[in-house]
Formats: structure tokens, sequence, C-alpha cells
């Protein structure tokens, strides 16, 4: 007999705005970004305190909350930083930050905003979660080590909100806390300015300089993402309030792939229908975007050797290549006006069309038109028209989707 459990919540990384819009239309519940500093994506094509208000006014109007990263450790000259930052999320009604400094805890409480501690404070037992639940955290996200088992036990014992990761990159050292790129670069990784030297290949000199060998046939500092889908259903029986997807510096199109198929999975087992064979799809769908091969994480166990990634960069089976912009947008009609500047389309191409205001919207053509007559082709410097029932924009861009050397394996 199933037990019965709240829905949780589907936690969606957004950093610019077509990855907020396309965020909120494949079914997020909430979204979790960054403004310009004291955040783990330094790097990331993050938000500014400006736009908080009109994050939070699009979002509410969708339903979704928002959650602000404030998860760096906190240095004395940025306490004047953290006050303005933390005021500005007060006045735009941020739904909850995510933080692990106490600095950041104690502004949080001093203002009355809700809070999450981040996975970077490594919460792996019972009492670490009670001590950050009467500090007067709402929420804490567990350490990436902990399995699921562990994870059952801190929901058992400790009557706070859990939030886990369950898609997207890993990292090698404890819950991120890395120092690597420190060392290489000068770049700290707990500062959000990871240059990531652990995904690359590198290669071994014996003492006498006579050979060298490379490590390129797994890179052996470079973990696999984790994908969660094939399990699920085990969290949700578990009782995570919240399933959180990692990415906020890639793609909108990433976005859109990942957060469809969990929305999808999630609904499908509160119907009952979640089968081993729909995970099965839905886990080959996941494949299409970008990804270093996948793994379960720890959820399981400690990680073995072949949960490293087998190569640099992405194994996605698919790739966007730019064709061209929107010239105009027929509402009535529902009919898109495209010049395909980089390249031909052809009736059945899969395409994404990408904006600021429109997100993504991923669709196949079913017929293209030349000067308002039908076209076994459009070729590069025509203008196309087809069909498109979502509204898209002046300028938005094009793209086809193609497949990759990584397609059906």
């Amino acid at each position: 007999m199933k037990i019965k459990r709240k829905k949780p919540e589907l936690l969606a990384p957004v950093g610019n705005w077509p990855m907020l819009k396309t965020a909120v239309k494949a079914g997020a519940d909430a979204v979790y970004f960054g403004v310009e500093s004291l955040n783990m994506r330094a790097k990331a094509k993050n938000f500014t305190t400006e736009d908080l208000p009109e994050i939070v006014r699009f979002c509410r109007e969708n339903g979704v909350d928002t959650h602000l990263t404030l998860n760096t450790i906190i240095y004395d000259d940025e306490l004047d930083e953290l006050e303005r930052i933390v005021t500005a999320a007060k006045l735009a009604g941020i739904t909850m930050i995510i933080c692990w400094d106490q600095a950041v805890i104690q502004k949080c409480v001093e203002k009355d905003i809700p809070f999450c501690i981040s996975t970077q404070a490594s919460i792996a037992n019972s009492a670490a979660a009670e001590y950050y639940k009467n500090l007067g955290a709402s929420r804490i996200v567990l350490a990436r080590e902990c399995t699921l088992n562990k994870i059952k036990n801190i929901i058992k014992n400790v009557d706070i909100e859990v939030e886990t990761f369950v898609h997207g990159a890993m990292c090698v050292a404890v819950s991120g806390r890395c120092f690597l790129s420190h060392e290489v670069f000068g770049k700290s990784a707990n500062r959000g300015e990871c240059l990531q030297p652990c995904r690359r290949e590198y290669k071994i000199y014996d003492d006498s300089g006579e050979s060298e060998f490379y490590l390129g046939e797994d890179y052996i500092m470079s973990p696999k993402d984790l994908n969660a889908i094939k399990f699920i259903d085990q969290l949700i029986e578990a009782g995570v309030s919240s399933f959180k997807i990692e990415g906020r510096k890639r793609s909108p199109e990433y976005i859109l792939q990942t957060v469809s198929v969990y929305r999808k999975a999630i609904d499908l087992w509160f119907d009952d229908k979640l089968t081993e064979e729909i995970k099965e799809k839905l886990f080959t769908e996941l494949g299409k975007v970008y990804n270093r091969g996948f793994s379960d994480g720890f959820y399981f166990g400690r990680p073995g050797s072949r949960e490293f990634a087998e190569q640099y960069g992405s194994r996605s089976e698919t790739r966007k290549e730019y064709l061209g912009k929107v010239l105009h947008y027929y509402p009535k009609a529902e009919v898109a006006h495209i010049l395909l500047e980089a390249g031909d389309l052809t009736p059945g191409d899969p395409i994404y069309i990408i904006g600021n205001a429109t997100g993504v919207v991923k669709l196949e053509p079913d017929s293209i038109f030349v000067d308002d007559k039908p076209a076994e082709k459009g070729l590069k410097k025509e203008e196309v028209t087809f069909k498109c029932p979502e509204k898209l924009r002046l300028n938005d861009k094009v793209y086809k989707i193609v497949k990759t050397k990584y397609a059906g394996k």
C-alpha cells in the first residue's frame, strides 16, 4: 500500500531570464538563483538586485517560489554588501535565502526572512539538522554524501523540511568544498569561482622523463552527473520535501528538458502511473541535453570507479546549431516568420526558439513556407514561415537540434 505523501517541490536553477521563463513554463514549483556576489556561481550570468522585484512579481503570478543563494563564506569587508543584498531580498519578497555562513543566518533572523541551510554545511546527521532547526532554519539541504537510508533517518528524527539534489553536476570533493582550483589558479570554489581543473585531462611523467601517460581513459577527478529519475519514487516515499536540479551555468534547453522530465515523473507517481518502462524513457530523454554520463551519486552507497566521466565535456545525444532569428510572429494565425541566417530548415527538423521573454520553445514544424508557398526546404538566407502555437518575439534566436556521436549509445 502506497503511503500518502505531500507532493515534493521541484526546484530549478536559473541564471538569466530565458532560463527563468523556461523553468516556470516547464513546471518548476520554485527557482533558485544568485545576484551580483556572495553566491557559489560567481562565474554564472547572475541577476542583479535591481531584478529582484520583477523576478518575484513574475514568479508570484505563476505560483512559483523564489530562493536566493547567498551561500559562500563571508568576509568582514563584505558585511555591508550582505546587508544590501538581504535588505533588497526582503523588500522584494524573496521566499527563502539559501545560506550557511553564520553572518547570513543572523541577518535572515534579524530581518525575518525564511532561510535554508546549503549543502555546503555538509549536514549528514540528525543532531546537525536539529541544530540548524533551532537556529531558525526552515529547510536544510543535506550533504551530497548522504545515502537514501541516512536521509530517511534524518527525516524521521527531525521535524524540518529536507531538500536533496536529484540531477546535475557532482564534485569529487566533500559537498563541493574543494581547494584544487584555488591551489592551481587562485580561484576558490568556496567563493563560487571554481575553474574546474578536475574536469581536464592530465599527463603523468615518470621521474626519468623517458615516458608519459595520459589520464584520459577515466577522468579520475571528474564524477559523472547525478540522475535520480530511475529511483525518484524512492525519494518521494522517503518524504523528501524538495527535489533540486543543479545547473545555474547551463543552457535554457537544459532547463526545459530536465524540469519537464522530473515534473512528469513526479506527477505520474502521484497518479499511480509511473512505471519502470516510463522511467527508462525519461532517463533517455535526460541524456539529450548536457551531461557527463550519469550516476546514482551516493544514494545507494559510495560511488565506484565506474562513476567517473569518460571524457572531457558533455555526452549529450543532441546539440543545438544556430539557424536564424525571428522577424515577426502573427498571434491570430499562430505563425512564425524566420530569417535563416546560418543554415537550411526542412519540415520535421526539431528546433529550439530561445529569447528573454519567450524562454525556450521546442517544436518540429510539419510544413514550412517560402514566399507563402509550401517548400520542401528553406535555404540559408531565405525567409520562412511555419505554424507555432507559442508566442514568439522579435529577434528570438532559432537553433536546429542535431544528433551527436553519442546518440543511441
